[in-house]
């Protein structure tokens, strides 16, 4: 721990392109970008499952099928398949971001179309009792009651994409797996041990972060010790009153 403690404070480790702030931006940078891709694919598909009723099992499957995927392999075939028709640094980059959309994929998916399960149907009759339309009854009553379970899904993605991104120095990227790699190379095993606490610590970082911005946007009445069903509604119950 003495060696570990030593290549952490070194000030040679915090400094230039190879340094830790910047690999860590750069290992940021890969999590961010897949962790919006993979909520343009999961978050729409987990509003219309969770809605509609349709297509559950077939969600539950390919979730399932995500899971299973083994990212190294999943990397290496996107590089052949990618490198003769992508140039410079985008025909390794791009099949790294890939592998980490395939594993942020299913739980934002399995968050959101749970959360959007999970609302009390009272709550969406006295919606639709009051006039709403289906796209009202989602967006007004269906999404914000979801927002609990669906920023869990985001959290628990992220966390998955920030562990895993280290795959990225395998291709010859930066990134904070650079020091794991670098380091079995030439077995610093100091380098490879700091490395590794790095990306812990960076993934708790963010993960405070997404917790922090979860109760900013999270109704305070959805995080009480109510039930979420009761609480539903008798928020319609009380706007029915006023309408």
């Amino acid at each position: 721990m003495a060696d570990v403690l030593a290549w952490l404070t070194d000030p040679a480790n915090w400094s230039g392109q190879g340094g830790i702030p910047a690999q860590a931006l750069a290992h940021l940078r890969y999590s961010v970008i897949a962790l919006l891709l993979a909520c343009l694919v999961a978050v729409p598909l987990g509003l219309y499952v969770g809605h509609t009723g349709r297509g559950r099992v077939v969600a539950v499957n390919i979730a399932g099928a995500f899971r299973a995927i083994p990212s190294l392999g999943v990397l290496f075939i996107a590089v052949l398949l990618l490198l003769p028709r992508l140039r410079g640094e985008l025909a390794f980059e791009a099949p790294s971001i890939i592998v980490l959309v395939l594993l942020a994929v299913p739980p934002v998916l399995s968050g959101v179309y749970a959360g959007i399960e999970q609302v009390d149907p009272a709550a969406r009759d006295a919606a639709h009792g009051m006039g709403m339309r289906p796209w009202q009854v989602l967006a007004q009553v269906e999404v914000p009651c979801a927002l609990p379970l669906a920023i869990a899904g985001i959290r628990s993605g992220m966390l998955q994409i920030i562990a895993t991104a280290t795959i990225a120095a395998v291709v010859g990227l930066g990134g904070l797996g650079r020091f794991l790699i670098d380091g079995q190379a030439v077995r610093d095993y100091p380098q490879m041990a700091g490395g590794a606490l790095l990306v812990a610590a960076l993934a708790l970082g963010t993960d405070l972060v997404l917790g922090l911005a979860q109760r900013a946007v999270v109704s305070p009445g959805l995080t009480g010790g109510t039930g979420l069903r009761a609480r539903s509604a008798t928020a319609l119950d009380r706007r029915l009153a006023r309408g």
